[in-house]
């Protein structure tokens, strides 16, 4: 009976997994696709390496799921799809659930690469501007986004802070993050202000006897990723908002709005709470392709370029 509980998890996950691709607006076909791929890689390790948590899987194991997909003689284009399905999985678990990726150093089958979605300040503004209610829900909303975009938050990390662990006066966070580090980021004025009306005016509204968590629901219960999801997903389309976002679009935003403004890749990679740089670089491509956008559309040789073409 224990046995089956412990396999219920592992499947929880992915279906946590499938309403975040329905909120980044993933087609039917693709959802459905992932979802029957993970699902069969599930079934695998329950079944052969006896794993019922994501948080038991190993390199090793998911290189054996992969040598079991050859030996069944697949096309390289099956087995490529559900390598990626994997990798994606697992890296949406390591982004937002602080759960490590067993996937990072599987090799990807080459793809075009894409770039994160970031919003532009004036979307983020908008965001924010748009909640001005009073009530406690509309100010921990407020209070919510303003941490996410104004500390670069994982959403894990919003959901897990403590009423002990913000520290309004000396404006920065304590934050537990990936592998269970401790950082500390500093909070932005408008950050602490919306934080600070949300604590003195809502958050005992929202709060259970003895809660200490920073962020509940109305029902005094623990905020789930998926209703900051829902949320979110709203809050930009009232805004006309038409990119795929989530939470950690904030976050995305958050750090290619700091190296634009010029704050060094080390500082921003400290900020993130990454442990390695190199996964602090992807922001780098990002203020790149804008320059070469900008370059494209105003200097007068790449003009006469375009014209030719």
């Amino acid at each position: 009976m224990k046995k089956k509980e412990e396999k219920e998890v592992i499947f929880y996950e992915i279906s946590d997994f499938d309403y975040y691709l329905q909120s980044m607006r993933k087609s039917k076909n693709t959802i459905s696709a992932y979802i029957s791929d993970l699902n069969q890689y599930a079934e695998f390790l329950h079944r052969y390496e006896h794993i019922d948590e994501v948080d038991q899987i190993e390199r090793e194991d998911i290189i054996k799921y992969i040598d079991s997909l050859k030996r069944k003689n697949l096309s390289k284009q099956s087995i490529a799809r559900k390598i990626i399905a994997i990798k994606d999985f697992h890296k949406y678990l390591s982004e937002e659930n602080n759960i490590k990726n067993p996937a990072e150093m599987i090799d990807r089958p080459k793809t075009d690469k894409t770039l994160p979605v970031v919003l532009t300040v004036d979307e983020v503004e908008s965001m924010i501007n748009s909640i001005d209610g009073d009530d406690p829900i509309s100010l921990r909303n407020k209070a919510m986004i303003e941490l996410l975009y104004g500390c670069g938050l994982r959403i894990s990390e919003l959901l897990s802070l403590k009423i002990t662990d913000i520290h309004l006066k000396e404006s920065y966070l304590v934050i537990i993050g990936k592998g269970n580090k401790e950082r500390m980021v500093p909070v932005g004025e408008m950050a602490i202000l919306a934080v600070r009306r949300y604590v003195d005016k809502g958050w005992l509204d929202l709060t259970p006897k003895n809660g200490n968590l920073l962020f509940y629901n109305y029902q005094k219960k623990p905020l789930s990723r998926q209703s900051v999801f829902k949320f979110i997903k709203k809050l930009a389309e009232d805004n006309g908002i038409t990119k795929e976002i989530s939470p950690h679009t904030l976050r995305h935003s958050y750090a290619t709005h700091l190296l634009e403004g010029g704050t060094d890749l080390r500082v921003v990679q400290e900020l993130l709470g990454h442990e390695d740089i190199a996964t602090t670089q992807i922001y780098t491509h990002i203020d790149k392709s804008k320059l070469k956008a900008i370059y494209d559309h105003s200097h007068p040789l790449a003009m006469d370029k375009h014209k030719e073409e």
